[in-house]
Parts: structure tokens; C-alpha cells; sequence
């Protein structure tokens, strides 16, 4: 990290500082001196010390007296939906943003920079549980929320406020979100959860990564305009793609840069423009990131760290003619900044300094050769005039095409030095060769040491280039692994997504049967119970889960099943029906129909039972009304006969029409109605029913007469239905004796008989 040097290190205010960081891990190297200066001259007059080293021997004795100069220093201040409107913008112009290019499923990464006691945080947790749902949220959303100050963030962990703490909470939200504790308020369990805290430097820890929305308001104008410098590109590294920045108001020149773009400057927010290089948490340049925020491996990081700790100074230039890389020592050697990446490459100093580079990197173009250019003069201000070698190289594809050049300085300085060295002391033997053949000697062995070390630098210099093209190829292969990876990644996604929803969908449809679903495992043991069990047995699924079936005490007798259970596992095929009386969770006697089938995976051997359980109870009482009904006519004097409707025969009378017509059921089955009435054809009969059987009466009631075995006739009243939805349809006709009516008048007390 860039660090300002404010004051001398003896004086007593950088003691002080010192002492803060190496006592509480808090570097305030960054922060304005002026600033810093004041507020803990303020925190000096409350607690009536005159001078930084006073203060200092007052905090070495008063360790508690750290926790109120951190909230001093590091103003803790703030509040729920702080500059409202500001809050407004962020809520109609950049939530819809992030949700639609999230999609439906996609995960939404916050981070709040200085939190402080949490305010901000669950204000952000509010906004978009609103937008999502809190069921979604949960699911969906991550904020992180960082500070320095550990006893603030122990606060925003309680999540517990006091009521004036919650006044600038809208009446709807803090309602929904907030529970009412004796004077406090609590915000929501189940929204705290997806709100994560920790202790975090910006200035000098690495940025998290991926975040869609960055909300850092009023922290980046305490800082020196040297350590805005090293925050700005962390924040812009943090983001993905498109991501948005929520400043405070006083912050809208620290964000007027290439990496960030407004989308609404008066309450300050801006969305990241993302560039083709950029720089990394370590303080390289390289790839952006992809819209989703990915990262690249281990190894490739290892790469970068090799390349950034480099003795040499590399720089790339495309085909175009741009800047397009720049490692470490090149930056720091030659001033490049990051907005000089994607720059021309003739527009930089460096292109003509230490010596022209333009005309060479088109001859490496053109021929394909590596050009080296030995000892060239380079002098920085306030730095030892130095030689560097250059060497200039192209750079291929897969394909074998070129794709850019690589320039790559080494600082030959003391070769440099040595060969003038050995230039003049050559010049100097050779003057003096008689009389100092020794020395000369000595001379010519230096030299071959010195030509033996150059050689050696040259080896490795080709080694460290080989070594480079395989880390090259490794990163090629490392790629195409990880691509691999993610293919595999998202298909295992898709089907554990295909497995929830199909068993959603399982669980919905055993909810929804009318009937009691019960899964054993072999052992008996309850693995499924639906509601329909629930609801009748009184026992919820998570209570009966995992325990023994024939041990539940329940109002069904389960032990009576211990004998179909054993043959359905043994048999591997459903056992008869069993019919059982229970008494239900409210009290209720109620008839159970119970099916036992085996539970077979795959045609195999069968690996539990399935119970299904009817309440049978109306049912059965319906029957038992009907067979008694039916017994009743069946025993009544009163005719009953029902008819072929196609052909009038009978195929069904009671006892009374048996005595009564003189004819036993199987002699009845061979005649039609009209054939016992003499009066009437069969023409005219299927006429009179006619109406009936169309459906345009509903009854046709007829006086006739009937003929016994015997010849005796006898006067009788009809009265016929026809029931066409029954299965076959019927005609059913009651039959009268009218011989022996009796007729009651009201001004008459007695019945007398009525001749038919």
C-alpha cells in the first residue's frame, strides 16, 4: 500500500499513530492528516491532555479509552435510509437494473463499505426484500457489511435499536421488518441472517469480489488524495461488470474517473465502465472480469504474482498500436498509469524514452525477430542515472500468428559499469603490459568471470523465457479445464434444480390426494406422512418422521396391520383390502379402508410398504341404509316391478308383486307388462310410455287391469318412472290394487270401501 509520510517518525503524533495500529490494527496512514489531527485533538481536550505524547501515555493506561477515540475518529454516523432521496433513485433506477440482468435466479452480492452500527445495511435488506419478497431475498441476496470499529460492528450484529434510532423508517416498513421489544426495536431474524459482518480495511485488505451494488458513502473524503488513489481502483475491482457505486454527497469528484460513468450525479450514484485490463487486488494489470464477477485460478494468480514480482519491466503493445500491459516494475520504472492502458503507445514518454521504440516494434513486425538494444542511458528525477537492455519480441497465438509485442527491460546497470571497467583497464595494460604483466593476469581472470556471469544471465534470462511460454501454455490448459468445470458445473445446478422441483411437485400432489399416504421403509419405520394423515391423526409429519409405524399411538389400531405389512414385504404384491374402525383426532368413530402395497425401486426387491387410507365411514353407511331400504321394498306388499324399457319384460319384482300377480320371478321374466293386461296391445303401451321414455314426463300415472294365472281380473293404478342415467337405464312401475280403495272425506268419519 501507498503510504504519505506526514510527520517525522520521531515526532510524537506519528508515535501515536503507531502505537494505535500496532495496539488495535488500525492503520490511519491514509486518512487526511489535518482531519486525523483534529478529531483526536478533540477526544485529547475531553479527557484534559495538552499534547500527543500526554495522550499517548493516557491510552497506554486507559485501554478503554480506544473504543471512544475509534468512534472519534472514525465518525460513526449514520442512520436508516440516510438522504432519502438519494435512497429514492437507488430504489426506482438501480434495484430494477440489478434484478433484471440477475434474472429470476441469479445470486445479488452487496457490500457496504464502513457500516458502522448497521443502519446501512439493513436499510439496503429492506429495499430489496421489498422488490423480491423476503422468501426470495433470503434466497438470493448477500450483503456484506465491513468496518474498522470492532464495538460498532458488535452493535450492528444485535440488530437492536432504540426507538429514536428507527424514526427515519417509513410507518409500512417498520412494521414488516421490526419487532417491538419493550423500548427497542429488533429488525427481522430471517433478513439479519443473509446481512454478513466483519472487520475490514479498505485501503490495505483485498476487495471483495463479484458485488453488484457498492455503497461506500461519506469514507472517501478523509482519505489523502494518495490512498483515494489505491481505494478507487479496489472499489472498481469489486464490481462486476455494469455493477453500481452509491457515494455520500460530498463525494461526486472522487468518482469523475475512466473506471466509473454516473447514473445520477446529484445523489451520486455511478455504474462501473468496465475496461479490457484492469487492475487487480495485488496492484497488476490484467483482464477485466466477466459480467458474473469470475475469477481466475490458483494457478493464474500465481502467474500474475511471478509476473508482478518480476526484476524486469514488461510492457505489451497490440497489432493497433496500444498499451495494452504493464507489470509492476514497468509502472512504477517508466510512470505508467492505469488510464495509460489502451493508450497509444506512440503518445507515451516511454515509446522515446530511454530511446526510440516505435521504429523498432515495427521492425519486429515486419520481421518476426527479436531485437535486443544494449545499455541505454535512463535517468529519473531524484533516482541514479541507469542502463537499461531492451529487448523487443513478438508474441503468438495458437495459431501462429502474431498478436502483439513484448517489450521487456532489464536493468544492466553494473554489466554496464563492468565492461567500462574492463574497457579501461584493457587500455590500461596495454600501456603498461611489460610492467604489469601481473597484473594483467589478474585482469584477463576478472574478465572471464565477469564474460562467464554475463553468460550465465543470458542462460537465464532464455530460461526464465522458456519458463514464461509454459506457464503460458499451462494457463491456456488451466482455462479450458475450468470451462470444462463450469459446463459440469452447470449441469449438476440444473439437475439438482430438475430433483427439487420434481420433488416440489411430489409433495404437492400427496398433499393434495384426499386420502391418508403413508411410506415404511423395510424396517417399518415412517418415511413420508401427508397431510390428509395430518390432519386426521393429529400428528405432524416432522413428529412421525423416523419413527416406528407400529409404535405410533394414534386413533387407528396399527398393530392389527403387523401380520398384511409382513406379507406385502414378503409377498412383494398388495395384500385384500382391510377395513378398520379408529377414532379420528377429534373424537370421531370413523370406517378406514386400507390398501397395503410394496414399495419397489426399479422392479427390484421391494424396500418398504405404501399405506394408503380411505375414511370409509359415510360410505358404509350409505350401503348399510341401502341394503336396508332394499330389504324393506323387497318385503313390502305394495307392487314394485322393474322393466326392460325396450321391451317391457320384467327383470326385477318384489314379494308383493309375486303374490299378488300370481307369477313366480323366473315365469315373469318371460312376460312383458302389457302382455298381462287384456285390455291393451303392445302398440298402444309403447305409446302410452313414450312421453316417459323421451324425457317429457317425468311420470305417467294409468288405471288398468291385470290378469291372474287363474283368469280373474283385477282393477289396479300405475304409476311409472323412468331413471335413464342408471347403468342400464330402468323402468320402474308401482302398482296398486284399487279393488278395495278406500276414499276419506272431511265430512265423513268413516272409509268406505270403493268399487273399482
Amino acid at each position: 500500500m501507498m503510504t504519505k509520510k506526514t510527520d517525522d517518525p520521531d515526532s510524537d503524533f506519528t508515535n501515536l499513530i503507531r502505537h494505535i495500529q500496532e495496539s488495535r490494527g488500525i492503520d490511519f496512514r491514509g486518512y487526511k492528516r489535518t482531519s486525523l489531527e483534529r478529531r483526536i485533538r478533540r477526544r485529547m481536550e475531553e479527557v484534559s491532555c495538552d499534547s500527543f505524547a500526554a495522550y499517548h501515555a493516557f491510552l497506554e493506561a486507559h485501554p478503554q479509552e480506544f473504543i471512544d477515540l475509534l468512534n472519534t475518529v472514525l465518525i460513526n454516523v449514520t442512520s436508516f435510509f440516510r438522504d432519502n432521496e438519494a435512497w429514492d433513485v437507488l430504489r426506482r433506477e438501480v434495484v430494477p437494473r440489478i434484478l433484471e440482468r440477475k434474472g429470476d435466479k441469479g445470486p445479488i452480492r452487496i457490500w457496504s463499505v464502513g457500516c458502522a452500527s448497521g443502519e446501512e445495511p439493513y436499510s439496503l435488506a429492506m429495499m430489496f426484500a421489498e422488490a423480491l419478497g423476503t422468501t426470495e431475498f433470503c434466497r438470493r441476496v448477500k450483503i456484506y457489511a465491513t468496518d474498522l470499529d470492532d464495538a460498532a460492528l458488535n452493535t450492528a450484529r444485535h440488530a437492536t435499536y432504540a426507538a429514536r434510532d428507527v424514526e427515519t423508517v417509513p410507518e409500512p416498513l417498520l412494521e414488516r421488518y421490526f419487532e417491538r421489544t419493550n423500548n427497542h426495536y429488533v429488525f427481522q431474524r430471517e433478513l439479519r441472517k443473509c446481512v454478513i459482518f466483519g472487520r475490514h480495511n479498505v485501503v490495505s485488505d483485498a476487495p471483495i469480489s463479484r458485488i453488484d451494488l457498492l455503497v461506500c458513502r461519506n469514507l472517501l473524503i478523509y482519505l489523502e488524495a494518495d490512498t483515494q488513489g489505491i481505494v478507487l481502483p479496489r472499489l472498481h475491482y469489486a464490481l462486476v461488470n455494469d455493477g453500481f457505486l452509491f457515494l455520500g454527497k460530498a463525494e461526486t469528484q472522487l468518482a469523475r474517473s475512466r473506471m466509473f460513468e454516473a447514473v445520477d450525479l446529484k445523489s451520486r450514484i455511478f455504474s462501473k465502465v468496465p475496461q479490457e485490463w484492469r487492475r487487480t487486488a495485488g496492484g497488476s494489470l490484467s483482464l477485466a472480469n466477466d459480467a458474473n464477477g469470475a475469477r481466475t485460478n490458483t494457478q493464474a494468480r500465481l502467474l500474475e504474482s511471478i509476473v508482478d514480482n518480476s526484476s524486469a519491466g514488461y510492457l505489451a503493445v497490440n497489432a493497433e498500436g496500444l498499451l495494452i500491459f504493464a507489470n509492476t516494475h514497468a509502472r512504477r520504472l517508466f510512470d505508467v498509469e492505469e488510464s495509460d492502458i489502451g493508450r497509444p503507445f506512440h503518445d507515451l514518454t516511454i515509446s522515446y524514452r530511454p530511446t526510440e521504440l516505435r521504429s523498432r516494434i515495427e521492425e519486429v513486425r515486419n520481421s518476426g525477430r527479436m531485437i535486443r538494444i544494449e545499455h541505454q542511458p535512463f535517468t529519473r528525477t531524484g533516482s541514479e542515472p541507469a542502463r537499461l537492455t531492451i529487448e523487443v519480441a513478438p508474441l503468438y497465438s495458437r495459431d501462429g500468428k502474431a498478436f502483439a509485442t513484448l517489450l521487456t527491460f532489464f536493468d544492466t546497470s553494473r554489466v554496464f559499469l563492468l565492461q567500462q571497467e574492463i574497457e579501461a583497464a584493457q587500455e590500461s595494460l596495454e600501456t603498461t603490459i611489460e610492467e604489469l604483466q601481473s597484473s594483467n593476469e589478474e585482469l584477463e581472470t576478472t574478465n572471464e568471470e565477469l564474460q562467464s556471469t554475463n553468460e550465465e544471465l543470458e542462460t537465464t534470462n532464455e530460461e526464465l523465457q522458456s519458463t514464461n511460454e509454459e506457464l503460458e501454455t499451462m494457463n491456456e490448459e488451466l482455462r479450458s479445464t475450468n470451462e470444462e468445470l463450469e459446463v459440469a458445473n452447470e449441469e449438476m445446478r440444473r439437475q439438482s434444480e430438475e430433483a427439487g422441483e420434481y420433488r416440489r411437485y411430489s409433495e404437492s400432489i400427496l398433499r393434495s390426494i384426499d386420502v391418508g399416504i403413508i411410506v415404511l421403509d423395510d424396517n417399518f419405520i415412517v418415511q413420508s406422512w401427508n397431510r390428509w394423515s395430518e390432519n386426521v391423526w393429529g400428528l405432524r409429519n416432522e413428529e412421525v418422521t423416523g419413527e416406528a409405524f407400529l409404535d405410533l399411538d394414534i386413533g387407528l389400531p396399527v398393530q392389527r396391520l403387523r401380520r398384511q405389512l409382513q406379507d406385502t414385504l414378503k409377498t412383494e404384491a398388495p395384500v385384500e383390502l382391510v377395513e378398520m374402525d379408529a377414532m379420528d383426532r377429534r373424537g370421531r368413530r370413523i370406517t378406514c379402508r386400507i390398501r397395503l402395497s410394496p414399495l419397489l425401486y426399479d422392479n427390484r426387491a421391494a424396500r418398504g410398504v405404501v399405506l394408503i387410507i380411505e375414511d370409509v365411514t359415510e360410505r358404509v353407511r350409505s350401503d348399510a341404509f341401502a341394503e336396508y331400504l332394499g330389504r324393506i321394498i323387497g318385503q313390502s306388499l305394495n307392487e314394485v316391478y322393474f322393466l326392460d324399457p325396450a321391451t317391457f319384460s320384467f327383470q326385477l319384482v318384489n314379494k308383493g308383486a309375486e303374490l299378488k300377480l300370481g307369477y313366480s320371478l323366473e315365469a315373469l321374466r318371460q312376460i312383458a307388462l302389457h302382455d298381462l293386461m287384456p285390455d291393451i296391445n303392445a302398440a298402444a303401451f309403447s305409446r302410452l310410455i313414450g312421453p316417459l321414455l323421451s324425457g317429457e314426463k317425468a311420470e305417467i300415472v294409468f288405471e288398468t287391469t291385470i290378469e291372474r294365472p287363474d283368469q280373474t281380473l283385477r282393477p289396479v293404478e300405475i304409476c311409472m318412472q323412468y331413471f335413464a342415467e342408471e347403468q342400464p337405464p330402468i323402468l320402474v312401475a308401482m302398482a296398486h290394487d284399487v279393488t278395495e280403495r278406500q276414499h276419506i272425506g272431511l265430512d265423513d268419519s268413516r272409509a268406505e270401501p270403493v268399487s273399482g
